[in-house]
């Protein structure tokens, strides 16, 4: 590992004091913590790791298992996430949050989008953008394998996220910033840092988040976050934003933070901010701010008209069918995306719509199939599915070395397979869909995301 920038060692020297900033080197220089997040909607092993003390689904892992073997990981039951970010959890439901909408304007590769997904629920939706199409690639599958249905992942400018004014309860922009907080285990991060990127960083984030304060609805929470320590890109930006905004901000309800905990808590006018030191709390480095927009602010809530027309209702044959597939079919609604057919959450069916209407939306709802001579043809994010009926297709439960063969898209053994779709899964957990022809063995686990380690 390179050493660390030189004006960063100046910068931390100045912000925290000689003791201090030496206590952050040496931890910048020590072993990365390992944590997870459990996915509520799928997890069901009782005992996992150490609890993240303000995260309800966090949880510390003594050593770094090779993630892409692991069947509950691979099976979207839990995210890997730095404990940090989790923090937003404890903001949230301090809030409460369920059943609302949420926008995550800078979403890849979809910790927080999936952190807001569970938080919102069965009754709430997320609208997860990301500016880099390859990053909303990796987003999309993300989404897909956390199965909860609930998310649409777009990839837009800011700006036209924006059009939809005053539409969510709480709009969050994880800032692209200049990375600080990943000096520990991210070589790139270092290298790459100059003084002039924070400035560069700087000026981008203030210009995302006046198109986020559009979205945001009257009394509705902005949380502003980054993986940095500097004061130009964290309680600067609040500065800033505090001076603009003026009267339309207020406090949100006030965070409890545990002394033991060892989080830095900062106000800036009617921001509350949090940081994250490495060397003080066992995470990576990290810095989240909360506030809310005056519920008497003036404006309304504004959908822009549709540019298009992209989800045609399902017609009544293939809704039967469809229908099948699923468990609460009652409480969803189908569509035909191009030649394939999706669920969406009935309450949010025609927000969905709108916003397909006229942003480029990468993935919404789950995608089910195609059907052929009235039967579904099932895609494997209906298998990750929390809204997937195990009783519609044969379940086989594989041993994790098979399982494994599974995921490596090598030959598995036709006789395990009844004739038809099968329903792979290895402990209790959905992993996708084959098809048995004979003796032959059609795997449906997407190409993409094979494991390619022997």
């Amino acid at each position: 590992m390179q050493p660390l920038p030189q004006q960063f060692v100046v910068n931390m020297r100045h912000q925290l004091g000689d003791s201090s900033a030496e206590a952050l080197f040496e931890a910048l220089e020590s072993s990365s913590p390992i944590s997870v997040r459990l996915n509520p909607y799928k997890w069901h092993a009782e005992e996992y790791g150490t609890a993240v003390p303000w995260g309800e689904w966090g949880r510390y892992l003594d050593t770094r298992p090779q993630f892409t073997t692991e069947i509950p990981f691979v099976a979207g039951a839990y995210y890997v996430q730095e404990a940090g970010s989790q923090f937003i959890a404890h903001i949230l439901k301090t809030e409460g949050i369920y059943g609302g909408k949420i926008i995550d304007m800078c979403a890849a590769p979809g910790g927080k989008t999936t952190l807001y997904s569970a938080l919102v629920g069965d009754r709430g939706l997320v609208l997860a953008n990301e500016y880099v199409r390859n990053r909303a690639n990796v987003l999309a599958d993300n989404v897909r394998k956390w199965g909860l249905g609930n998310v649409v992942v777009t990839n837009n400018d800011p700006q036209h996220i924006a059009a939809f004014e005053q539409w969510a309860d709480v709009v969050a922009v994880d800032a692209p910033c200049s990375g600080e907080g990943m000096f520990r285990k991210d070589e790139v991060a270092r290298s790459e840092w100059t003084a002039q990127s924070v400035d560069m960083c700087a000026a981008r984030q203030v210009d995302i988040l006046r198109q986020a304060w559009k979205s945001l609805k009257a009394g509705g929470l902005l949380i502003y976050s980054t993986c940095t320590f500097n004061t130009t890109e964290d309680e600067g930006i609040l500065e800033q934003m505090t001076s603009e905004w003026g009267e339309e901000i207020e406090p949100s309800t006030e965070i409890a933070v545990s002394d033991d905990w060892g989080v830095e808590c900062i106000k800036v006018g009617d921001f509350q901010g949090f940081r994250f030191f490495p060397h003080r709390v066992k995470s990576e480095g990290f810095f989240v701010a909360v506030a809310r927009k005056r519920a008497d602010v003036g404006g309304r809530s504004v959908t822009p008209k549709p540019r298009k027309k992209i989800m045609a209702d399902a017609p009544r044959e293939a809704i039967k069918e469809l229908s099948r597939w699923v468990v609460d079919s009652e409480t969803l609604r189908f569509a035909q995306v191009a030649d394939s057919y999706y669920a969406y959450p009935a309450e949010y069916f025609e927000t969905i719509r709108s916003l397909a209407n006229n942003l480029t939306v990468i993935y919404s709802g789950v995608e089910m199939g195609q059907i052929f001579k009235g039967k579904l043809k099932p895609e494997w994010s209906l298998s990750q599915s929390v809204w997937y009926n195990r009783d519609v297709v044969p379940s086989v439960e594989l041993e994790r070395e098979v399982a494994l063969d599974y995921l490596r898209k090598k030959d598995v053994s036709a006789g395990i397979f009844v004739e038809g779709i099968n329903l792979v899964s290895s402990d209790g957990y959905a992993l996708g869909f084959v098809k048995r022809v004979g003796n032959r063995v059609n795997n449906g686990y997407p190409n993409s995301l094979k494991i390619n380690n022997l």
